[in-house]
């Protein structure tokens, strides 16, 4: 890397590569939080200098002026939430007054609040207004400049908007988890959904793919989230991982029409223990169970029949909730075996706002929308950390080709099917002659 990029530049690069899966599973949250606020702060000193100095990183002046000029960089370090975080500090030589950095004096007992905005300029950007709060000091006063905190801003949103507007075809994705969640982003207005995309690719490498508040969890605004991935080069998947709701559902369909659509299985089965008696709740989800985890589709269609014929007098508002989208419940039986508990659910994202959710009880101002959006991004990356990603064997590539090929073929024969269907219903209302 070129001694003449800024470092917060090649902390931008590094931060890229791990969002692309460039860095191993196992430490991918930790080390985003620890490299986000290493750029912030390296992006505020290298401000703070510009400020100081009247000029940027790559402009130059003949002759040392009393202002002073640039000498390199030196190591810095901060302890955060995630560990000792290094960062570099800008050298300024040359002047009348020993140069002062005030910013790296308040780096001090506010990692929690940078960590929180480190987040936060990936799944929403920054305003200025956050900017001059990360940096306040215990007397109210910003340590930034206006004109530094400007710049500090404009790179942040530039980040944001190469985030949010990135080309996704070099993705492979094979598994598309869509969820959204209804939250209240404003304070006393009506709840709102935002609304998550993460994809498993060919390599079995989670990536999170898109992130964004909607008006509501309605066909229209996730028809409208599906079309912004599409035209940034999102192919459709083998499957796509919903919940069931309808505008989901509809959204799906019409714009991933060569994908296969799996249902949730723990929504499913919440809303079928809703149907049961308590007391036989633990027998009749024993059938159920057996059903989605049969080995094949063809054989979960048999005992569907049994389970039907055994509770359908008994229990007959659980037995229609079980057959409705019954196609959908076992659609991951058509998969690699050892991928099939892995995509059978949406839950993974759930379960990880929950658990953030209590965290944002003791943070103070953690409502609003960019609030929602950084804990889910943050709950996304935290995921990654736990979660290995899938074991994909030659054997489980040569099935989801095959797949492929299936599906491709099924898409063709539907199309042909539809056109013809339209053709002869325009023949038979033309009047005779």
């Amino acid at each position: 890397m070129g001694k003449r990029i800024p470092p917060s530049e090649q902390t931008s690069q590094r931060i890229h590569s791990l969002l692309k899966g460039g860095v191993s599973e196992g430490g991918i949250r930790s080390e985003f939080l620890r490299l986000a606020v290493r750029k912030l702060v390296e992006e505020a000193l290298e401000a703070e200098v510009a400020d100081a100095l009247g000029r940027e990183y790559y402009e130059r002046r003949g002759q040392p002026v009393a202002d002073g000029y640039r000498n390199g960089y030196r190591k810095g370090r901060m302890k955060t939430a995630e560990g000792e975080v290094e960062y570099a500090v800008p050298q300024v030589s040359d002047r009348e007054e020993p140069y002062r950095s005030e910013v790296r004096e308040h780096l001090r007992g506010v990692t929690d609040r940078l960590e929180q905005l480190a987040i936060e300029m990936y799944a929403r950007g920054l305003s200025t207004r956050d900017v001059e709060e990360a940096f306040r000091d215990e007397q109210g006063r910003t340590v930034l400049s206006r004109t530094a905190v400007s710049e500090v801003t404009e790179k942040l949103w530039e980040e944001y908007e190469a985030f949010a507007t990135r080309d996704l075809s070099e993705y492979r994705i094979v598994y598309l988890f869509l969820d959204g969640v209804a939250e209240r982003l404003r304070p006393g207005q009506r709840r709102e959904a935002v609304l998550c995309a993460w994809g498993i690719d060919e390599e079995g490498k989670k990536h999170l793919l898109h992130l964004s508040p909607g008006t509501k969890e309605d066909t229209e605004s996730l028809r409208g989230f599906l079309q912004d991935m599409k035209r940034r080069g999102l192919r459709d998947p083998l499957l796509v991982i919903t919940d069931g709701a309808g505008g989901l559902i509809r959204a799906v369909e019409e714009c991933l029409p060569r994908s296969l659509r799996q249902r949730c299985l723990v929504h499913k089965k919440r809303n079928l223990a809703r149907k049961v008696p308590e007391d036989r709740w633990a027998e009749f989800k024993e059938h159920v169970n057996a059903c989605y985890q049969a080995p094949s589709m063809e054989v979960a269609r048999m005992m569907k029949d049994e389970v039907v014929t055994r509770y359908e007098k008994e229990l007959p508002s659980a037995i229609r909730c079980f057959l409705e989208d019954f196609d959908a419940c076992i659609a991951h039986l058509r998969f690699p075996l050892n991928h099939r508990k892995a995509i059978r659910t949406t839950n993974l994202l759930e379960r990880l706002l929950e658990e953030d959710r209590r965290r944002t009880k003791v943070m103070p101002h953690a409502f609003g929308e960019k609030a929602l959006l950084k804990v889910m991004y943050a709950a996304v990356i935290r995921g990654s950390q736990r979660w290995r990603g899938l074991r994909m064997t030659s054997f489980d590539r040569m099935q989801l080709q095959a797949i492929g090929k299936e599906r491709d073929n099924e898409f063709a024969d539907h199309h042909k099917a539809t056109v013809s269907r339209s053709a002869s219903s325009r023949s038979s209302s033309t009047p005779g002659r």
